[in-house]
């Protein structure tokens, strides 16, 4: 933060968190921002030595929801109105607030927020002295003292729970006075039956009762007294605490028309900015936030209520807002030791020993999140020293790498910052809640999950483990995917049924990551695709719903090579709700090529535009060596490589629609002597040494492909001059024999269709989903080969020639009597460095080069593993990282 200050400075300009947010943390009882009420986070941050924006603030009772989805696009939107002054007779505001409240827009008052209301109304009612309920809020006392009036108090009653005694009230009357009431009451969050309050209104005309319903709106099925409001009465409504902005200060009053044209004579001109009344406009329609709000409330307060009740010493006030009266019952210490305490936690309490009747005893919190909360009662329970009862343990560390859109490179980061923990000393494991991808991998348990998890877990030399990717989804089509559930497939569906079971799912989710934290010191999670994705964000499970219920921080990873990284990363922020922006600990810069110090002034801009920094600049990396997660960079032509020097070898790598596991061929591309090309068109296919079909996730749709495209008849040209070899791996396999069909409906509507018929085999699209590790021999020369097998397909293997086996002795490959032509189901048969060898030194010699006789390459992600750590150690602030993660 102190950075990002700094930066403001150099342009005269206060910090936007300072200048905006700040305020909205500061909000404490109408946002004053005296040492006598709560919220102040500056002077918090500087008696406990931390930056404001890693203290929890209980002091403020602001809604724990945070402000509306649509509160930044629409202060965006309205920005070019600040040209122009605002209107004076706030319109649009008051036509909302009288269809909001059902009154006449003549009974309404708008002004710079509650306090203003109150400073005008004690001075232009004629009263001689005011009657205010004690403890309450203090600004009731402060105006009242200002407008030259006495103040009387009438006590709340300790031993009834300070609940208001309307019959002991009366006693103070004498019809010529201001009674301000809170309903509910702050700090007791007390509340009395409206209709008392009617009745005690009508019975003493001659007063007038300041109903305060600031705080009203937290209450689920409380009775405004706006409602049949007595002639008498007048209504305090705060838009700004509900809506968790009271920087932008906006208060309301309902009262007698009379009353409210002088008070508005009274109130200085312009007195509602123009963003201000855009927002009241649109808050007061919105009804779904209040409903939630509401629930999240309630259920907070209880949760709280319960658990701060069951702290030996500690009584609670039931109240009904959306905050908290303690009492401390020990003689160790008081509310004053106890907030100091806490302080050096990073939590906040309102001590209340400056409300009238109460002591040094008394503090207040407010209903914060869940976690917030828990973090609360784990944290009182330490520093009063009373052991732990039941109360959620804190998240494991971790921090989360997302993307301002999809391949900006959140997978490499992911694996790399993973090896330097590693390398660090921790124990450390991946996660990603949800993966897209046909690029997959099994497990020694036969569970199928993303390939991007299974490189990050060799980051942290740990087992793959499908808690690590609980849901992989398998496009096969347009419009449907194959969904995988924990490593096991869970049948197919569209988007709108996947959407259905969301919930369900998320659940599973987070009994996954729960699980598999339970057994590590620190995770780093990834993302996938974009967290500013607006159509998907009510419903995600991998962004910011992942990142919140892991309470991980965010890094936000944009990739400069595409070009525009920087509008990437402030219109990501600005798609933003609060809750998420406050995820996002600061950016990476990624794939950059050139000098670093370079791009000081946009990280400066970036700081200013968003408060947060640029926390490293991670180079471009030419082969790295690390499979690809998805297809995008094989799409792309990335996977390509470039001629050799001296004497190679060329393989032609079918680009099919539905490709999946393209990194079986990662291996190919290490060897010194391979030309490994991408080819989807038949011009491209040219005469290559080797043609290998790759793994499909939609066989029958990718036979269809290579006959609408001619490269089906070029395949079968090939074959026939006997000099090209043709290679097919699981669903190419099935591409190399006589026919494929589907009676279950798998990938069509119950087809079959003829294959190449380059191999004399058959298959049959099968329900059951084979998935296994495998140990096998390839028998032509022996060699030992391991990998897996993901496929639907069951394959009669007719005449063919047994290629492959199992160690159980099950055939798992074919081939034709001279080799030419050969095909199996075994994922990562390239990988094993001796029989790649064989391979590429057969095509060799078929080619008229010598045989090399040896292993040139080996193929292992190890080094490349630890290069990638010594680029993230040199690139990024990891002290910053750690800082961020709690580390250090």
């Amino acid at each position: 933060m102190q950075q990002s200050i700094l930066s403001w400075m150099k342009y005269g300009i206060p910090e936007p968190d300072s200048l905006v947010w700040g305020f909205l943390r500061l909000g404490g009882e109408h946002s004053d921002l005296s040492a006598q009420h709560g919220g102040n986070l500056y002077r918090l941050s500087a008696e406990s030595g931390r930056p404001s924006g890693e203290i929890i603030d209980f002091s403020a009772n602001i809604n724990p929801l945070g402000p509306p989805e649509w509160l930044r696009p629409l202060i965006s939107s309205q920005i070019h109105m600040l040209a122009h002054y605002p209107d004076p007779e706030c319109t649009q505001l008051m036509e909302a607030a009288a269809l909001r409240y059902k009154v006449s827009g003549d009974e309404i008052l708008f002004g710079n927020g509650s306090s203003e209301i109150i400073h005008c109304l004690t001075r232009i009612i004629d009263a001689k002295r005011a009657v205010i309920t004690t403890p309450s809020y203090s600004d009731y006392a402060q105006a009242t003292r200002l407008a030259g009036l006495n103040v009387a108090s009438s006590p709340l009653r300790r031993d009834r729970g300070f609940a208001l005694d309307t019959g002991e009230l009366e006693t103070r009357l004498q019809d010529d006075e201001i009674v301000f009431i809170g309903q509910p009451n702050n700090p007791t969050g007390m509340i009395v039956e409206t209709g008392l309050l009617r009745e005690l209104a009508g019975r003493h005309p001659g007063t007038t009762f300041i109903i305060d319903e600031a705080f009203a709106d937290f209450v689920s099925d409380m009775e405004s007294i706006i409602v049949d409001r007595p002639v008498n009465v007048v209504v305090l409504c705060s838009l700004t605490k509900f809506y968790a902005i009271p920087g932008l200060r906006l208060g309301c009053a309902i009262g007698e028309a009379d009353l409210v044209q002088r008070a508005k004579r009274n109130l200085p001109p312009w007195s509602v900015n123009t963003l201000a009344q855009a927002v009241g406009t649109i808050a007061l329609a919105d009804r779904d936030y209040a409903i939630r709000t509401r629930e999240l409330v309630d259920a907070g307060r209880n949760r709280l209520m319960n658990e701060l009740g069951n702290i030996p010493g500690l009584d609670v006030y039931e109240g009904k807002a959306n905050f908290l009266l303690v009492r401390i019952n020990r003689g160790d210490f008081d509310a004053h030791e106890l907030a100091r305490r806490l302080i050096k936690e990073g939590i906040a309490i309102r001590v209340c020993d400056n409300f009238e009747g109460l002591d040094n005893r008394f503090f207040r919190v407010a209903v914060r999140t869940e976690a917030e909360n828990a973090l609360l009662i784990r944290s009182m329970r330490t520093v009063m020293g009373v052991p732990a009862h039941n109360v959620p343990q804190r998240k494991k560390p971790a921090i989360m790498f997302q993307g301002t859109s999809s391949n900006a490179g959140k997978s490499v980061l992911t694996a790399g910052l993973c090896r330097v923990l590693l390398q660090d000393g921790y124990h450390v494991a991946p996660f990603k809640a949800q993966n897209m991808s046909l690029n997959s991998y099994v497990t020694h348990d036969n569970g199928e999950m993303g390939r991007a998890q299974v490189v990050q877990a060799q980051a942290c030399r740990i087992d793959p483990d499908t808690r690590m990717n609980p849901v992989l989804i398998k496009p096969n089509s347009d419009t449907n995917s194959q969904i995988i559930i924990r490593g096991k497939p869970e049948g197919n569906m569209d988007f709108g049924a996947y959407t259905k079971h969301k919930a369900a799912i998320f659940e599973e989710v987070k009994k996954s990551y729960d699980s598999l934290a339970s057994e590590y010191d620190v995770l780093v999670l990834e993302g996938a695709g974009s967290p500013g994705e607006v159509n998907l964000k009510s419903r995600d499970i991998v962004n910011m719903n992942m990142a919140r219920y892991a309470q991980a921080p965010v890094l936000l990873v944009g990739d400069i090579d595409r070009g525009g990284v920087y509008a990437s990363y402030v219109g990501t922020m600005e798609v933003l709700s609060e809750w998420e922006r406050a995820q996002i600990a600061g950016f990476i810069v990624n794939r950059f090529r050139g000098t670093a110090s370079l791009l000081e002034d946009a990280h400066d801009y970036i700081l200013r535009h968003t408060g947060r920094p640029v926390i490293g600049v991670v180079p471009y990396l030419r082969d790295l060596g690390l499979p690809e997660e998805d297809s995008v960079s094989f799409k792309a032509g990335v996977f390509d490589k470039s001629n050799p020097e001296g004497e190679y070898v060329d393989i032609a790598l079918v680009d099919l629609p539905h490709i999946s596991n393209f990194t079986d061929f990662d291996s190919l591309r290490v060897e010194p002597d391979v030309r490994l090309r991408i080819i989807r068109t038949p011009s491209e296919l040219g005469t290559p040494n080797a043609v290998i079909i790759p793994g499909s996730k939609n066989v029958l749709g990718d036979m269809l492909y290579l006959q609408k495209t001619g490269l089906h008849d070029k395949l079968m040209d090939l074959a026939k001059t006997g000099e090209v070899e043709i290679v097919g791996v699981c669903g190419g396999y099935q591409i190399l024999g006589r026919d494929i069909s589907d009676p279950y409906c798998i990938e069509s509507t119950g087809q079959t269709l003829p294959a190449l018929g380059l191999l004399p085999v058959s298959t049959v699209l099968a329900p059951e989903k084979k998935l296994a590790c495998v140990s096998a021999r390839h028998l032509p020369t022996g060699a030992r080969l391991n990998g897996y097998e993901i496929h639907h397909g069951v394959t009669v293997h007719g005449e063919a020639v047994p290629y492959i086996e199992k160690e159980n002795g099950e055939q798992i490959g074919s081939s034709l009597k001279n080799g030419l032509i050969w095909g199996t189901y075994l994922h990562g048969v390239f990988d094993a460095d001796e029989f790649r060898r064989w391979f590429i030194d057969k095509l060799r010699v078929r080619r008229g080069l010598d045989p090399i006789g040896h292993v040139c390459a080996v193929y292992d992600i190890e080094p490349a593993l630890d290069r990638l750590a010594n680029v993230v150690r040199e690139s990024m602030d990891l002290n910053k990282i750690y800082r961020i993660m709690g580390l250090c």
